[in-house]
């Protein structure tokens, strides 16, 4: 116990959001089930999306029973998450392989749309391997004995602008690979995708590389390339098409640098998923094939779906190919994988009751973090949020850093927030709430004044831009406790709502429709800020955040 509270101590000194343990997702990890979103159906079927959340270009792997999964993180810190399944549709949160992004004085600042791109993750000389894109920057590797952490410190692989969506391949004879596409904003083309030779370790490229697949004429903006090998075929499963409209691609050919034979495995046919693409091949310990990919949709991200996958002629054939003719559809319901085992229903971590030692493993910073931004105040059973002023003086909310979030969990949903607010009686404008974030954002919050703590009603329009935020005065306050609600309904419309006694609530009556934002869904979450420095900040002590059904 006394190792365990030193280790959660030095992150929170750094300012890190607690990668925990397998054993310790016991409380909010493993058995967490959400109230608004469950893919398992209980009889047998699963619908899709498995993970109803922004798990942005995911890929996965299994290692013996397991199944783990990586997605894109952006600016978000603690970055890289990693998931883990027991058969593909219940997920929950293992941990993050990035507590800290390089390089750091960079992303001490947000830099939305930045940051990890497209990872992938692999198992090699009984350690995992993650390979991350930075498009500014370059590619980067971090490595694990246990997937939950700690992980290695970021390695760069491969220098420069706009190489993207990493991908690598152990060979039969031990020679590692290494596939990869290009940004157009970066590197000034796009569409093609390219393999370099790696060391040894996989730690860094050995030599120029090699363009093996132009998709200019047949598949513009083919990206996010994913390498495997099987029955002396090199395969290159890629989308391409755009995130919104494309197919899901396989290349393959008998030499790694090709050339590659092309075929459409999947694409939206006549279902109701658009731009299907983007994943990992997995099997399961019993033979089966299944492919995880990404749908955007829109302000609620790119939420997590499960594919049926068969063989056939050694082409990969994705989703429910009804015409027979090597091209697949997705599904929306199917009967769940067969891994010779039925597991309990677990869904990634929403609600917190801020009982333990580090918040839950759904929340990040939207840079990295500093260890005056919050107190894990066991004694209380909260989470503390100290004001604070970043030295740059945002604009607004959308340029500071200590905004603390979670994805969308469904379509439709609920969010509570118990907070009692102890402003510095020296300052005044200190500000501390419930908001939803994206390029335009909302927020009910209750802020400091000479005169006493009042209730405010924020709305910032193209926030992105700088754009003043505009505010409105909902009442004085008489008590430092309230209650802050905030219910998304179709199309991400949000009222805002608040009560004293946590039993009758008051709207704001302004509607606001959500936004996304850069590459990402909207967010959730709590702030606590101010205006001006002096020695000492007031403090926001968060009860609990739940999320609930909208009733």
């Amino acid at each position: 116990m006394k190792n365990k509270l030193l280790f959660v101590t030095l992150l929170i000194i750094n300012g890190q959001v607690l990668a925990q343990q397998k054993k310790g997702l016991s409380v909010t990890g493993a058995n967490y089930i959400s109230k608004v979103w469950v893919a398992d159906q209980g009889n047998g079927t699963y619908k899709n999306p498995v993970i109803n959340a922004d798990y942005s270009d995911p890929d996965a792997i299994r290692v013996g029973d397991d199944f783990y999964l990586v997605s894109s993180s952006f600016e978000a810190i603690p970055g890289l998450p990693v998931l883990h399944s027991k058969d593909l549709v219940n997920w929950s949160i293992l941990g993050y392989a990035l507590l800290k992004q390089p390089p750091f004085d960079h992303f001490d600042v947000p830099r939305h749309g930045d940051g990890v791109w497209a990872p992938a993750i692999r198992y090699y000389h009984d350690e995992f391997y993650i390979y991350y894109p930075d498009p500014d920057f370059g590619i980067c590797v971090v490595k694990a004995k246990n997937p939950a952490g700690p992980w290695s410190k970021p390695v760069m692989v491969m220098e420069g602008k706009g190489i993207i969506d990493p991908c690598p391949l152990l060979d039969s004879d031990g020679s590692m690979y290494l596939v990869h596409g290009f940004a157009g904003s970066r590197a000034g083309i796009k569409s093609v995708i390219a393999v370099n030779k790696l060391n040894n370790d996989g730690t860094r490229v050995v030599d120029d590389g090699v363009i093996v697949y132009d998709g200019h004429e047949m598949d513009p903006t083919i990206e996010g390339p994913k390498f495997y090998k099987r029955n002396g075929f090199y395969y290159i499963f890629a989308p391409a098409g755009g995130v919104t409209t494309g197919w899901q691609l396989a290349l393959r050919s008998k030499n790694i640098y090709g050339p590659y034979e092309r075929r459409v495995v999947m694409d939206q046919g006549k279902s109701s998923i658009n731009g299907p693409h983007q994943g990992a091949w997995v099997d399961t310990p019993t033979g089966e094939d299944w492919f995880l990919h990404f749908q955007d949709k829109g302000v609620y991200g790119r939420v997590v779906h499960l594919q049926p996958m068969i063989w056939k002629d050694d082409w990969p054939v994705i989703g429910v190919d009804k015409d027979g003719d090597g091209k697949g559809e997705p599904v929306l319901t199917y009967k769940k994988p067969n891994v010779g085992k039925i597991f309990p229903v677990s869904t990634p971590q929403e609600s917190d009751e801020f009982n333990t030692m580090s918040p839950g493993l759904q929340w990040q910073w939207m840079a990295n973090a500093k260890p005056v931004w919050m107190f894990m105040n066991t004694n209380k059973g909260v989470l503390s949020l100290y004001s604070y002023q970043p030295p740059n003086d945002p604009a607004n909310l959308w340029f500071t850093p200590n905004v603390l979030l979670q994805k969308f969990p469904a379509d439709e949903f609920m969010a509570t927030a118990k907070i009692t607010f102890t402003p510095n009686l020296k300052l005044e404008g200190e500000k501390t709430g419930l908001t939803i974030m994206g390029f335009s954002y909302a927020n009910i919050a209750m802020q400091s004044k000479k005169d006493g703590i009042y209730l405010v009603f924020t709305t910032c329009t193209e926030a992105d831009k700088g754009k003043k935020e505009l505010e409105e005065v909902i009442t004085k306050l008489s008590s430092p406790t309230v209650y802050l609600r905030v219910k998304v309904t179709k199309n991400a419309v949000c009222n805002f709502s608040y009560s004293i006694d946590g039993i009758d609530y008051k709207s704001t009556g302004r509607p606001f429709t959500a936004e996304a934002g850069r590459w990402i869904g909207a967010k959730i979450g709590l702030f606590c800020t101010r205006t001006s420095q002096i020695n000492d900040s007031g403090y926001a002590d968060v009860d609990w955040f739940r999320v609930t059904p909208n009733n």
